[in-house]
């Protein structure tokens, strides 16, 4: 298990490497997904200056940066209040982002960060975490090993997403 996995938040003062991270690790893990290999539909929606300094003025979102001893290992977003069909946002938080960069996946920081979103999300006074992944890929079976129940399924609706690889399970974590 590695040691010392800590979220920060994220500030005007570390927005660009939150970006920096971000963009890394996306590159890193999902270029498949994407027609010729270009993830641009999702990164100009979700990595650009504009897109996460308007985030971090929105009071129901929550930046992070993961910090792996003195290393940041990846980033995390936050929905604080949103709800899942029956589910009420006041009982649900959705862990919207949780990217690790590839030199920190599989060393257990993965399965501490899900631990300190939820003990974030009990401080809340939630009742469930979910989040949606890939149908196609190892994350499904992390968050499944790690006591996410498949919900149902959806789909990636951003263009220029591979037709093959738009299918995505919401998962869902009783607290």
């Amino acid at each position: 298990m590695a040691q010392n996995v800590t979220l920060e938040p994220v500030t005007q003062e570390n927005l660009d490497t939150y970006i920096s991270v971000g963009k890394q690790s996306y590159h890193e893990h999902y270029l498949h997904l994407w027609e010729n290999r270009d993830p641009g539909p999702y990164i100009s929606r979700s990595f650009t200056t504009a897109v996460v300094q308007k985030g971090l003025e929105n009071s129901n979102l929550k930046h992070f940066l993961v910090k792996s001893e003195d290393s940041i290992a990846g980033i995390v977003k936050l929905v604080l209040d949103s709800p899942l069909d029956e589910l009420s946002g006041a009982e649900a938080l959705l862990a919207e982002k949780i990217y690790l960069l590839e030199a920190f996946s599989g060393k257990g920081i993965g399965k501490q960060v899900l631990w300190l979103i939820e003990s974030y999300a009990k401080n809340l006074g939630k009742n469930i975490v979910w989040l949606d992944t890939m149908q196609k890929g190892g994350p499904i079976q992390f968050y499944l090993k790690n006591g996410f129940q498949i919900k149902r399924e959806c789909e990636l609706t951003l263009p220029h997403a591979i037709p093959s690889e738009k299918a995505m399970w919401v998962l869902t974590k009783q607290l």
